[in-house]
């Protein structure tokens, strides 16, 4: 009918058929066209295809009063190397803490899982600590300060999800609203969840307080990502294959404070070790995971300051044939009279320090009359390292593990003088000295009714060596078999920086095994069996620290992990 009376029209006929139909389609068209488009970028935005998901993004919405802010990787695929890696111990262990985890987050009566409800809208994961003592909710409260960031990749995955969290979360509810945004709180067990939605961000926090200081920030106040290289430290980051996780400290300085505040014990770190860790500007670590199993790398900026740097000198890395095969762990390092200079610089700044040094340093002139800055420690000024090795027998075989030490010196006869000076001491301590050659070496040795104690000698012109211990004094003098040829020391530290300014290594395969059958260690080191588990898993662990630059310090560590398919139930477990 409408047809008919449109065709009847006296204007309508006079246009011409070849223009009516055209325009009025290219109309229906454009506005279909319009719909289709509005709905698909509305589909796309809950889908989150416009999000921003980058560490920058999350910054941005984090408190510039955060001391730390880490990345987590959401992609499986780096996570799932992991798989090639560990005993079945340990793989119980890692599923029974994400288990827990998860239960402590969502409470235990819900019915939340990762890989159904979170895995799908999850696009990003930062998490940033805040200072403890200036948000506290309630008066001595041992709630942690801290932030999660989680970028929403798909926005109706994160709905569906809020909506069954709501329906199943055990404990009680509320909401709340602060400068326009719902915040929505969960109590379970006296603990307290606080989360809101900003922008395309979930935020969420034990700490009411701290998540409204991310509302703000979210508003315009100053974040993370404004303080100074922040940017630039997220945009480049740590290069490491298979990356799960960085972390970015761009105040370091308050950062050791803190920890220092909170943590009495690590005051017992030497005056130059705290003010070397105060130095540092900013450090970024990365976390990967390769063929050799769990692979850390830091990079720390220095402060371009008031206290002259000492030279780090890079160890020639020639310490290595100078340990037996069988060495279990052995530190390196360049410059023991260096560190020395350093360390009592900065002990007049600290008193406890500097009390301990001024014993030693009475007990040596009162005794062997031997000046400890003077005679002791200026001959010790090249390469040196201690090495530690598994024992059976001699002074040290309850113990399971005895230890030696090789110096480099560029003053053979001031070594000498001190070594000469500790003999006669031994002597009037009812210790007897002899001497014997080793592989044509000359060595001295103290020992007592329960045998050879300690022997000392050169390995070459200017090598000199400490052992403990009969079996390790022979072993150091031997020249056969050396740890350079030791096949796990090849495996865990070729892979590691060379020059470097020292590194630390550990065959922790055998030394799990002397702990798991030595019950005096086991005694004295007692260890949880979850701890042990851990420990078993790992084969080795090499450390390598380097100086860059005169502002650039780098470290990296490697955790060797044993393949999954050669598991075997260590002993004691």
């Amino acid at each position: 009918m409408l047809s008919q009376k449109i065709s009847k029209t006296p204007e309508l006929r006079e246009v011409p058929k070849s223009s009516k139909f055209p325009k009025f389609k290219a109309l229906g068209i454009g506005a279909a066209i319009l719909i289709a488009g509005g709905a698909t970028t509305g589909y796309l935005y809950l889908r989150g295809v416009f999000s921003d998901l980058s560490p920058l993004a999350s910054a941005k919405l984090v408190p510039d009063e955060a001391l730390v802010a880490g990345v987590v990787s959401t992609d499986s695929k780096p996570w799932s190397n992991l798989q090639q890696f560990g005993t079945s111990e340990a793989h119980k262990i890692i599923s029974d803490s994400v288990t827990n985890l998860q239960k402590q987050l969502f409470a235990e009566n819900t019915k939340i899982d990762y890989a159904t409800d979170i895995q799908p809208w999850l696009g990003s994961l930062m998490v940033a600590i805040l200072p403890s003592n200036n948000t506290q909710e309630v008066a001595n409260t041992n709630d942690p300060n801290y932030l999660i960031v989680i970028g929403i990749k798909d926005k109706i995955s994160a709905i569906s999800f809020a909506t069954k969290l709501k329906k199943s979360s055990g404990g009680e509810k509320s909401e709340s609203n602060y400068k326009g945004v719902k915040i929505w709180e969960c109590t379970s067990k006296n603990h307290n969840t606080y989360i809101a939605l900003l922008n395309e961000h979930l935020v969420i926090s034990p700490q009411k307080r701290s998540l409204e200081a991310a509302i703000d920030t979210s508003k315009g106040e100053p974040s993370f990502a404004d303080k100074v290289g922040v940017d630039l430290m997220l945009e480049k980051g740590i290069d490491l294959p298979n990356e799960i996780a960085e972390i970015y400290v761009p105040e370091s300085k308050k950062v050791i404070s803190e920890v220092l505040d909170k943590h009495a014990g690590i005051s017992q770190l030497t005056p130059a070790s705290i003010q070397e860790l105060k130095n540092m500007k900013s450090v970024v670590m990365g976390v990967g995971i390769d063929n050799l199993g769990i692979r850390i790398k830091a990079i720390g900026e220095n402060q371009q300051n008031s206290i002259k740097q000492a030279e780090f000198q890079p160890t020639p890395g020639k310490m290595v044939s100078k340990f037996p095969l069988n060495t279990v762990a052995l530190v390196s390092g360049y410059g023991i009279s260096q560190g020395w200079k350093d360390a009592i610089a900065q002990a007049k700044k600290n008193p406890q320090f500097n009390n301990q040094v001024n014993v030693i340093r009475n007990y040596l002139k009162e005794n062997v009359k031997l000046d400890l800055d003077k005679d002791v420690l200026p001959w010790m000024d090249r390469e040196f390292a201690v090495g530690a090795f598994p024992v059976t027998e001699g002074v040290l075989a309850p113990m399971g593990f005895s230890a030696a030490l090789v110096v480099k010196t560029s003053d053979r006869q001031a070594a000498e003088t001190v070594l000469k000076k500790l003999d006669r001491l031994a002597r009037t301590n009812s210790i007897n000295i002899d001497r014997r050659h080793i592989e044509g070496k000359p060595v001295t040795e103290w020992s007592n009714n329960q045998g050879v104690l300690l022997g000392h000698g050169w390995l070459d012109k200017e090598s000199m060596f400490v052992a403990v211990g009969r079996p390790i004094v022979e072993a150091m003098a031997s020249s056969s078999k050396t740890l350079d040829k030791n096949q796990s020391f090849q495996t865990v530290t070729n892979s590691l920086p060379k020059p470097n300014t020292g590194s630390f290594y550990v065959d922790m395969d055998t030394v799990m095994s002397v702990f798991n059958n030595n019950f005096l260690l086991n005694l004295q080191l007692p260890l949880s069996s979850d701890t042990c588990a851990m420990l078993n898993s790992i084969r080795g662990i090499g450390v390598t620290a380097n100086k860059v630059n005169s502002s650039t310090s780098e470290m990296e560590i490697v955790l060797a992990l044993k393949p999954k398919e050669s598991q075997s139930v260590a002993k004691g477990q």
